[in-house]
């Protein structure tokens, strides 16, 4: 039997990405979005890791409506080495991506924020990536599908770009943008269940 949950805190997803949207969706959350805009510029000296946490913390903080509102914000970041990888400029920054990429095993970071009660909870997603060999064509080929435009290492994972992954290590949730694990235990630490609920019951506006 499904128990009907009634909450009284409404929850907020400080990110326009679609695939976050989703995710939540499919756990059955009911939610309001609005992006944030932060200043995504790597402090000198700062990690990967640290950088994606407090990119996640930026945002949930930027992105909070007014009321008793618990909000919940991400980031994501392709990491290869020391470089980090955001959303490609133009088409050369994309196929270079893309050719460093090829062949090669890079790390995929996501960091979850959510701002309840005057706290605020972050968790770390950390995922292995390797690619099988990409060649110029099929490189040039992907960009012009118009899929890596606005995507962290200019690919993704849930489309055209799943061609090139040869294994994962770690969350897909996570490289997708939203790890479910950590985001439902730092959820229901903050009053919402996730469990329980019917299914396609989420939904958001």
């Amino acid at each position: 039997m499904v128990i009907p949950i009634i909450e009284s805190k409404a929850l907020h997803l400080a990110s326009s990405s679609p695939r976050r949207k989703e995710i939540l969706a499919a756990l059955g959350l009911t939610f309001s979005v609005g992006g944030a805009d932060v200043d995504e510029q790597r402090l000198g000296g700062e990690s990967a890791e640290d950088m994606v946490i407090r990119l996640a913390v930026d945002k949930a903080m930027a992105g909070a409506p007014g009321g008793d509102v618990i909000v919940i914000a991400a980031d994501t970041l392709v990491v290869l080495g020391d470089d980090i990888f955001g959303k490609p400029e133009d088409q050369d920054d994309a196929l270079e991506m893309l050719r460093r990429l090829s062949g090669r095993t890079h790390q995929v970071l996501t960091g979850v924020a959510v701002r309840a009660d005057g706290k605020m909870r972050s968790a770390l997603s950390a995922t292995d990536v390797h690619f099988r060999e990409i060649s110029p064509d099929e490189a040039l080929a992907y960009w012009q599908s118009g899929e890596p435009c606005d995507k962290a290492g200019a690919y993704a994972i849930q489309g055209r770009g799943g061609v090139f992954v040869e294994a994962i290590s770690g969350s897909y949730s996570g490289v997708v943008g939203l790890p479910v694990f950590e985001t439902v235990k730092m959820l229901e630490e903050a009053g919402i269940r996730v469990m329980n609920r019917p299914a396609g019951a989420g939904s958001y506006k």
